[in-house]
């Protein structure tokens, strides 16, 4: 153990000298001087999160990282101390640290040795570097990166120095920062200083030797800049208290792209272990390297597990690189990826985009510079210039600084208020109109920046300099001549003049007015006439542009106005800072699948150079779309967003802020593809049996490939003996292109650990984690093992195919059945449950109980005899969706039968392969199937379909997301695609329609027919009666190849026509016929048809009728004749008739309508009779008949008594004297229509109480004294000799009843008492007597022979309480004889009661 300890402490520390400590002191917080006097406290150190794979074990490891902090702590604390102490090394330590190095290097001699006779043909060489790192020199505040490539086998181990010293990235926390990636290295230095001018060395070791190269790292520094470097991790030494934090970031955010205006958000997992309740690390977001704050633009949130930062309101300023970084008390871990804006669609079509970055520099007291960035979007139209908005803090008010368009980038806004604080924006504006305006920018004060330093209450940085000022005067001092005039910056457009206030200038404050004059002459021109400026800066407008220019400033206070200060050099106006040159060469280089590198020569001699704008175009499109919307400063960039498989061209702009250079050449045109690397480390390694002197392992494949095929694996495997791993041996020396292993030669009850290595075409990529510790002891369980190589494939919303292979250990019976099991990802481990409650014996099963949306693993256990084995290794999680873009399988028959599978995928890369299965198994022997590929689409033909074919065929693309899908064949299937074949064989012509005959003008017959599908070239043969007919004067053969309507016309029917008539059609190897018999009576009537349109089309050469006569009966109940007449012309004339006699008629034709009528008024049974109407003119005549008697008129009459009763209003009910009336009124009453009236659905016999009649248009029903009889529904049916029409009215129930009744009720009436008859003898006396009703009480009359009689001695009449009336007469005699009647009546009615009194004598009665 100590000797592989001293070997490793070798490898790890062999430039630092140091020995390994061999007991570690206890931690300590307090820093000590060497008196061991307390000086400070030590602030703890910050590890970083990068890991090296040194193959020491975990204890040396250990051992080596505190070896490696010690030496950190040690240099950054006590460096003069441990210098002093290294150069007193002891002679002791030095020969056994030579005596290490003797050892190791015979030990290395041997190993390449023993490597040689092992391989002869090995490729083993010593390292080489390919590129060397490049030397730099940068600014301070930039990141500066070195690079190296370097080659060699084994992996050469790289370790970089500065200044002789390893860099260690746990010692200083983001500033360092390795990478090795597909045998590149890199060190990248953020943020340097001045502590980072160095040089810098690269070693590079194996078994076959030791290389270095060097670079030089030079940083500069801006004069007079102050130090505003972003805050850094905490250094020093760290307590850990026993706790190692490990900080995973998964789940991250990639490449987002979003619009202006959109809100955005960027999250990603983070894993912390150990997990401790209410312990937060530091979360840090960082764009382009610059630490963010929370504000309105950008919210941060931190829930626990993930970190979210949203973009409120994106604009092209928040496009950059963001990085989000994790810091715990002993790492830190950092992720990033970049975000995209596009411009927002323009507000008018064809303007450009937005400006960005808007800033305020040198804010005074009524002045401040706005400069901006230019927009990478045009709109297609060169840019014209630029406005600048204002707005004062506290109001919405945008107002416009600059009247016309200014160009330049840069525009010095006056005129402010002292002591307000204001924001600005920019619009930019071509020909097509304005752009939207750019994001505000941060408020600025218009005050002096002396008061602003002291209104933050900050102290300035040191700058190295001490100012000594004058005392200042007394008040009542003209102020001295201002002093440094100088042009600070000189435009087309404007001229800006900076100067320093006087020493002398009193105790108040001073202003300045600005003079000019032209060069050459010495005629000074005050600028500022009015009002003169609070600030020592001042912008001049209006100046002509070529002249030359001198200015000068002078002072003034209340005392009055000081010498001018020194005028300065003659300025042309014009401007003086250029366009920046086209950026250099481009050149393009693959990425991944959806970017490109783009790398360019910079723009040379280029002064203030912001940034470029990289643009591409897909080849032969000729329309370019920007990279990136926020210029960037580097030479280098990464396009996203392409479309794979696209090629592309590129190029760059350069641009400061006199404005855009010309586009860059061209680059190459390249492909959107990924580039080829070495794949990524193996995972998730078990073992499938052990017996005793062999292991069998699986691993799961690569999660990156490196975009070519995997060529095979490379096992390697460690004893480890009490806990210390041993050194790495080769298990197998040639690849294995299975994931699983069997590793021989190993020793029994051992314990073992294993590595696994991918290659490809591009190389072996890097070994995997080591795996658990495993015993080397022979399996003798009866059941089997776990079954290995899970894969998942055709994954939709709601099913998935699992693959898997058969466990190697089989236990003590064969295997004879599998289980799957699923649960979902996020589930604990009890909630694994079962797919299928039979065991299937097949490798594979497709799992139809997904939810989309849901995320699932898989496992599988196999049996047999003895009982279920143990499970296999879970599945990676898998998304049940159906990802867009996913085709199936298509089964096609072509022309010739050939059965065939077809499969398309438009996502394939260069490297795409189109893999046929059967039953899941590669299909490599071509008997049955041939295979058949051509760009995006392939297709599996059947050679001789049979029932050997029947199963489940599958097709996978590799170097895709798993674009699969499958086919199931089976017998059914296969029986209806065997039919489909013989018809695709032996083919018909389709057709749409058999043949047919019609009849056409003149009586022309057409037999037609029309095929569905026919060619140009397809040939017909008409055929009668087994004749072949030919076209001539009888017949028209037409074959219309458009439509596929194949038609012959013959002018006329004859009795030798008739027969069987075919029509034979070809088109190739297809053919089809149709077959039309006309024979007996069919052949007679088409005949009979025939004959009689063309004398129909002969009649209509001449005036003819379109509609015969007919009539039509008006709602007004009017009857019209009318008639349609066609070909008619101004001297045509109608005439009509009535049985033969001429009748008055409309004989006024219009050439528009052509429509006769003759009017009846109001029909009646005279105006029964048959009429005619003849038209006639020179070309013929033509007539129209109308039988109007007996059924004819009865129909006519029928219609109108249907609209009679169509027009009737509904039945009511009226009160009158007699009683009840029902009426209806209907538009217009005829003498022949039949009404029914109907009580309770029968109809009514009419007496003198109950009587029907019509007056005028209403038809009645007249009820006389209704009584509760009458009570029940009324109805009237109109006859028309159809269904008739009923309206019908209710009398019970009715609100109308109970009036009634009331009515009848309060009616005047004579109860009864009074006889028909009195027969009296003479001078007797007579008294009748009846009883009286009603409400109010009636008035009584009695009458004698309809006289009234008065009431006198001789008749006596009473009417006694309104209920009795008497009537008396004293003394009767033969005068008295006659008709009497009693009438009473009230206001409510009328009755009366009539009665007979007869006298007779004594004497006459003898």
């Amino acid at each position: 153990i100590r000797s592989t300890l001293l070997s490793a402490s070798y490898s790890g520390l062999e430039e630092s000298r140091l020995s390994p400590i061999p007991k570690r002191a206890k931690p300590t917080h307090l820093a000590m001087d060497k008196e061991n006097q307390i000086i400070g406290y030590v602030v703890p150190i910050f590890r970083g999160s990068q890991e090296y794979a040194s193959g020491l074990s975990d204890t040396e490891e250990a051992r080596m990282k505190e070896s490696a902090g010690y030496m950190a702590r040690r240099n950054l604390f006590t460096s003069g101390l441990e210098m002093e102490r290294t150069e007193q090394t002891s002679r002791k330590v030095s020969m056994r640290q030579s005596a290490e190095h003797i050892s190791l290097s015979k030990r290395i001699y041997e190993n390449e040795e023993y490597h040689k006779c092992m391989n002869e043909d090995s490729l083993m060489h010593a390292p080489e570097f390919v590129i060397k790192p490049r030397s730099h020199t940068v600014w301070e505040k930039q990141c500066v990166r070195l690079h190296c490539t370097v080659s060699g086998w084994p992996d050469p181990r790289v370790i970089w120095y500065k200044n002789n010293v390893t860099i260690d990235p746990m010692a200083r926390p983001g500033k360092y920062k390795l990478q090795s990636s597909y045998n590149v290295h890199s060190l990248q230095i953020d943020r340097c200083d001045f502590d980072d001018t160095a040089q810098y060395r690269v070693s590079a070791m194996n078994s076959r030797g030791e290389l270095s190269t060097f670079a030089s790292v030079v940083v500069k520094r801006f004069k007079g800049e102050v130090d505003e470097t972003l805050p850094m991790p905490r250094h020093g030494i760290v307590s850990e208290y026993g706790i190692t934090f490990e900080t995973h970031i998964v789940d991250g955010f990639g490449v987002s792209f979003g619009r202006e205006g959109e809100t955005m958000s960027l999250g990603a997992m983070v894993i912390i272990s150990p997990n401790l309740a209410r312990y937060q690390p530091e979360v840090q977001w960082y764009r382009d390297d610059v630490l963010l704050q929370p504000s309105k633009w950008c919210q941060m949130h931190w829930s626990g597990d993930k970190a979210t930062l949203t973009l409120t309101h994106l604009n092209k300023e928040d496009e950059g690189l963001y990085t989000l970084r994790i810091t715990t008390k002993t790492k830190y871990e950092t992720y990033s990826a970049y975000v995209f804006v596009r411009d927002a669609d323009a507000e008018v079509e064809g303007a450009p985009g937005a400006p960005l970055d808007v800033t305020c520099q040198d804010a005074n007291k009524d002045y401040v510079i706005v400069t901006w960035k230019q927009p990478a979007v045009d709109g297609g139209n060169s840019i014209l210039g630029y406005f600048v908005d204002r707005c004062e803090v506290g109001t919405t008010h945008w107002s416009q600084c600059n009247d016309t368009p200014i160009k330049f980038a840069r525009f010095p806004v006056t005129g402010l208020v002292e002591g307000r604080s204001y924001t600005f924006r920019v619009r930019a504006v071509n020909k097509s109109g304005m752009s939207r305006p750019s994001r505000t920018s941060e408020v600025v004060a218009a005050m002096d920046p002396a008061d602003r330093a002291r209104m933050r209450g900050t102290s300035a940085p040191w700058t190295g300099q001490i100012i000594v000022t004058e005392e200042e005067p007394a008040e009542g001092v003209v102020p001295g001549r201002p002093k440094e005039l100088e042009v600070a910056e000189a435009t087309k457009n404007y001229v800006v003049l900076s100067w320093k206030p006087p020493g002398e200038r009193g105790h108040e404050g001073i202003m300045y007015y600005v003079e000019k004059c032209v060069s050459g002459t010495d005629s000074w021109q005050r600028v500022n006439t009015e009002i003169p400026v609070k600030s020592p800066r001042y912008a001049l407008f209006d100046l002509a542009e070529g002249k030359a220019y001198r200015f000068r400033v002078r002072c003034c206070n209340s005392a009055g106005v000081g010498e001018p200060s020194e005028a300065t050099e003659a300025t042309t106006v014009g401007d003086k800072l250029d366009i920046p040159s086209a950026p250099g060469r481009v050149v393009p280089t693959r990425n991944t699948a959806t970017s490109v590198v783009v790398s360019w020569e910079a723009s040379r001699n280029a002064k203030e150079l912001v940034g470029y704008y990289i643009e591409a175009s897909i080849v032969g499109s000729k329309t370019f779309e920007p990279c990136n919307n926020k210029p960037v400063k580097t030479t280098r960039f990464i396009c996203h967003g392409l479309v794979t498989g696209e090629s592309y061209v590129f190029r760059v702009k350069a641009l400061n802020a006199a404005g855009l250079s010309e586009c860059s050449q061209e680059s190459e045109a390249i492909e959107v593809k990924a580039a080829i690397a070495s794949p990524t480390p193996p995972y998730g390694i078990s073992i499938l049996e052990c017996v005793r002197d062999s292991m069998v392992l699986a691993w799961k494949q690569p999660t990156f490939i490196g975009g070519a095929d995997i060529t095979g694996y490379f096992v390697d495997y460690r004893e480890v003996i009490n806990g210390v791993p041993g050194k790495w041996h080769e298990a197998n020396v040639k690849a294995v292109s299975d994931r699983a292993y069997r590793v021989s030669d190993l020793k029994e009850n051992r314990k073992y650990q294993f590595q696994v290595r991918a290659a490809n075409m591009a190389g072996v990529g890097i070994p995997s984690l080591p795996s658990e510790t495993f015993i080397c002891e022979e399996w003798t369980i009866a059941v089997p093992g776990p079954p290995h190589d899970l894969q998942v494939t055709e994954v939709r919303a709601n099913t998935l195919v699992l693959l898997f292979k058969p466990p190697v250990y089989q236990g003590r019976d064969p295997v004879n059945g599998f289980y799957i099991d699923i649960k979902e990802a996020d589930a604990e481990e009890e909630a694994w449950r079962g797919v299928n409650e039979k065991a299937i014996s097949t490798n594979y099963m497709k799992i139809k109980i997904l939810k989309e949306g849901e995320t699932y693993v898989f496992r599988v256990r196999a049996q047999n005899k003895a009982g279920v084995g143990k499970a296999s290794e879970p599945t990676e999680p898998v998304l049940a969706e159906t990802k867009p873009g996913t085709t199936e399988i298509v089964v096609d028959i072509d022309d010739d039968g050939v059965i065939s599978m077809n499969f398309a995928c438009s996502n394939l890369t260069p490297d795409s392969k189109f893999v046929w299965s059967k039953n899941y198994k590669e299909i490599t022997d071509e008997t049955r199937i041939t295979v058949a590929t051509s760009g995006e689409k392939s297709k599996a033909i059947f050679n001789m379909p049979a029932e050997d074919d029947i199963g489940i065929y599958s097709c996978a693309v590799t170097h895709t997301n798993g674009e699969s899908s499958s086919y199931t064949l089976s017998a059914e299937e296969l029986r209806k695609l065997l039919e489909i074949s013989h018809d695709h064989k032996f083919p018909i012509i389709p057709l749409k329609t058999e043949l047919a005959v019609e009849l056409q003008e003149k009586g022309r017959v057409r037999f037609w027919l029309q095929a569905e599908k026919i060619s140009a070239n397809g040939k017909i043969q008409y055929v009668f009666n087994d004749n072949t007919l030919s076209q001539g004067e009888k017949y028209k053969m037409n074959f219309n190849k458009d439509t596929g309507v194949i038609e012959m016309i013959m002018e006329s029917l004859l009795q030798e026509d008739e027969g069987t008539f075919t029509f034979q059609l070809q088109d190739g190897k297809a053919t089809n016929q149709s077959s039309l018999v006309l024979i007996g009576e069919v052949f007679k009537q088409l005949q009979k048809e025939s004959e009689f349109m063309c004398k129909e089309w002969h009649r209509k050469q001449g005036p003819h009728f379109v509609e015969y006569l007919s009539y039509e009966v008006t709602p007004e109940c009017c009857v019209f004749l009318k008639c349609k007449v066609g070909n008619i012309k101004k001297e045509t004339v109608a005439l009509w008739y009535k049985d033969g006699r001429e009748v008055k008629g409309d004989g006024n034709l219009t050439f528009t309508e052509g429509v006769l009528n003759l009017e009846i008024a109001q029909i009646s049974k005279k105006d029964a009779g048959v009429y005619e109407i003849v038209m006639k003119d020179d070309r013929g005549k033509d007539t129209s008949t109308l039988n109007l008697t007996e059924q004819g008129f009865r129909d006519l009459m029928n219609e109108m008594f249907s609209h009679i009763a169509k027009s009737s209003t509904a039945l009511k009910i009226q009160s009158t004297e007699e009683g009840i009336r029902l009426y209806s009124f209907v538009s217009y009453y005829n003498e022949a229509l039949q009404v029914t009236w109907h009580h309770k659905d029968s109809a009514i016999a009419f007496t003198d109480r109950i009587k029907s009649g019509v007056v005028g248009e209403q038809l009645w029903l007249q009820i006389t004294e209704p009584t509760e009889k009458d009570k029940g529904k009324y109805a009237i049916e109109f006859h028309d000799g159809k269904g008739g029409l009923k309206r019908t009215v209710e009398l019970a129930g009715q609100a109308q009843w109970p009036n009634l009744v009331l009515l009848f009720s309060d009616r005047a009436r004579v109860a009864g008492g009074l006889p028909d008859v009195v027969t009296i003898q003479e001078l007797k006396a007579l008294n009748l007597t009846c009883n009286i009703s009603g409400d109010p009480v009636p008035e009584v009359v009695w009458l004698k022979n309809e006289r009234e009689i008065v009431s006198d001695d001789h008749y006596i009449m009473k009417f006694e309480s309104g209920k009795y009336a008497s009537f008396t007469i004293t003394t009767v005699n033969t005068t008295d004889s006659g008709k009497y009647s009693i009438l009473v009546k009230n206001k409510y009615g009328t009755e009366s009661a009539d009665f007979t009194i007869s006298v007779f004598s004594p004497d006459s009665k003898k």
